[in-house]
């Protein structure tokens, strides 16, 4: 109980307690003169007085009983007294609710967390580029968490760029560096993203990636930030920067570290809390698995990648009186290489086989069905059979393999004697045929299932070969388009003028612009393979 004057006329003893006062101590005095340390909302208390509506308010602080918590916090509920008409002062009821108002602190935090690993997710990892993600990484955190953000990743390539580092010295590569405006210039000189830094044996970096957690330094003296930097020269350019707190976080994926974050605050800046410590590393945690994706992404696109081009050999030798050239494009978009191929196998001395073909799927096992594909295809071929039943062999052979992926293929047998080709597919796209006058004509041959389902009916179709037309085999890549009809992007291919007598490569150079191959829209890989029959040795049915 309260007097008019707020001074205490009656404490029960469990309000003593938590006072940390006697009873006794409390009578005649005011709240301020009992417990200094607590906000009780005195003029909540005084609108109690004033109109007599009772009111609750939550007050918070310290009382002399010593407690361990932050802060503590009281919720009470306010009456004024009166006694015949006269005003004699207030009752109240206060119950702790630090445990409460802690949880609900907790939870607002939690949520506070989840919105930012939320936001997080949209902008962070949003590619298969290490860099890419690192630079997302770091843009995110500042101004957010930090007035400076720089990641760096433990590379994999240092022994094929420069020397090894110093025995003891660990060399990361920065991937990435943002600041706040006012320090963006100053930041630079500390690595450029691309370059190696060495760390010195007990800096922050070294000791957070050795113990796989946090190093939180606030507020640090010459002697702790000296000992904390990656080479003692580091001091100088730190104070002049206005460097005060770090807060440096591994990127740990599946056990084993990717690399490290760190953060930094500047100047009038506050220094990192226990909170900030836990956002810092859920947000690691998020970036560290997308990282540990590129990485893998990138050692998997690499080792497909050049089992595919060790496997895709060029054109063997056509026969002298046929030109050939090829070109093959990975994709830059699709997760990993495709099964692209293509060859040329020179049957008889005026017989040659082209042939070209997209194995179904990606990564190391569509390469290396690629390669069994192009295998079989040369040795099937040597019987001289006609394009159909090499088709038919191939798809019965390939049907019995367990495994094996399906795969589309399309044959052009060139006879340079007889002025003819004859052509089969499996499933493919058309062959275009590009003539003297520059025209592009897409060949309605007749195409039955991909090889490997079993089903076979293969046809072969025949026309002229002139002296001068090119033909032109291609896989899907080359026309295919996100959101545009089959219909619609060969119709493009038709339409394309190409210029006239240009040499193959010339004229595959031109293709490939033209059809924008290389391209964001474009989602698999491109292989073409060009042929020209001489006009000198053009066959009888030539002209």
């Amino acid at each position: 109980m309260l007097d008019p004057e707020l001074r205490y006329t009656y404490v029960n003893r469990t309000l003593a307690r938590m006072n940390g006062v006697p009873a006794e101590q409390h009578t005649g005095r005011t709240i301020a003169e009992v417990v200094p340390d607590i906000d009780a909302r005195e003029d909540v208390l005084r609108q109690v007085l004033a109109d007599g509506v009772p009111r609750e308010v939550t007050s918070s602080g310290h009382t002399r009983a010593g407690s361990e918590r932050e802060r503590r916090y009281w919720h009470g509920a306010y009456h004024r007294l009166e006694e015949n008409g006269q005003v004699i002062g207030i009752f109240g009821i206060v119950l702790e609710v630090t445990d409460a108002r802690e949880h609900e602190r907790e939870l607002e935090r939690a949520q506070a967390r989840l919105s930012v690993l939320d936001r997080a997710a949209t902008v962070v990892g949003t590619t298969l580029d290490m860099d890419t993600t690192c630079n997302e990484l770091a843009g995110f955190l500042v101004p957010y968490l930090a007035d400076i953000a720089t990641v760096d990743v433990v590379p994999s390539d240092v022994g094929l760029r420069m020397r090894p580092p110093s025995r003891g010295v660990l060399r990361l590569r920065r991937t990435a560096v943002a600041a706040v405006p006012d320090l963006e210039a100053r930041v630079r000189s500390f690595g450029r993203p691309g370059e190696y830094l060495d760390h010195q044996p007990g800096s922050a970096v070294r000791r957070c990636l050795a113990a796989g957690e946090p190093v939180l330094e606030n507020l640090l003296d010459d002697e702790a930030l000296l000992r904390s930097a990656p080479t003692p020269g580091r001091l100088a350019a730190y104070r002049e920067l206005g460097y005060h707190s770090g807060l440096l976080v591994p990127l740990l994926a599946r056990g084993e570290p990717v690399g490290t974050l760190t953060l930094v605050r500047a100047g009038d800046s506050p220094a990192f809390t226990d909170h900030d410590v836990v956002t810092a590393q859920d947000l690691a945690g998020r970036a560290a698995i997308s990282l540990d994706n590129a990485r893998r992404y990138t050692r998997e696109h690499h080792i497909a990648l050049e089992l595919q081009r060790a496997l895709l050999s060029g054109p063997s030798s056509p026969h002298p009186a046929l030109e050939v050239a090829s070109r093959y494009l990975p994709s830059g978009t699709s997760a990993l290489v495709g099964g692209d191929w293509f060859d040329s196998v020179q049957l008889s001395p005026h017989r040659t086989l082209l042939v070209i073909g997209d194995v179904m799927g990606h990564g190391v096992e569509a390469a290396v069905d690629m390669s069994h594909y192009s295998a079989m295809v040369r040795v099937v071929a040597e019987d001289g059979m006609a394009p159909h039943l090499v088709l038919d062999r191939m798809d019965a052979l390939m049907a019995r393999v367990s495994g094996e992926r399906p795969a589309t293929c399309l044959l052009a047998l060139v006879d340079t004697r007889r002025g003819v080709c004859t052509y089969a597919g499996a499933g493919h796209l058309p062959p275009a045929v590009i003539d003297i006058d520059h025209r592009t004509h897409l060949l309605n041959v007749p195409t039955g299932p991909p090889l490997g389902t079993g089903f076979g009916g293969y046809v072969s179709w025949t026309r002229p070969c002139l002296g001068g037309d090119t033909l032109l085999l291609y896989t899907d890549g080359l026309v295919e388009r996100r959101g545009e009809d089959i219909d619609h992007s060969l119709l493009r291919l038709a339409r394309l003028r190409l210029p006239r007598n240009a040499s193959l490569d010339l004229l595959l150079d031109r293709l490939l612009a033209g059809m924008g191959a290389g391209g964001t829209d474009v989602e698999d890989d491109v292989a073409v393979l060009a042929a020209r029959i001489r006009p000198e040795h053009a066959g009888p049915t030539a002209g």
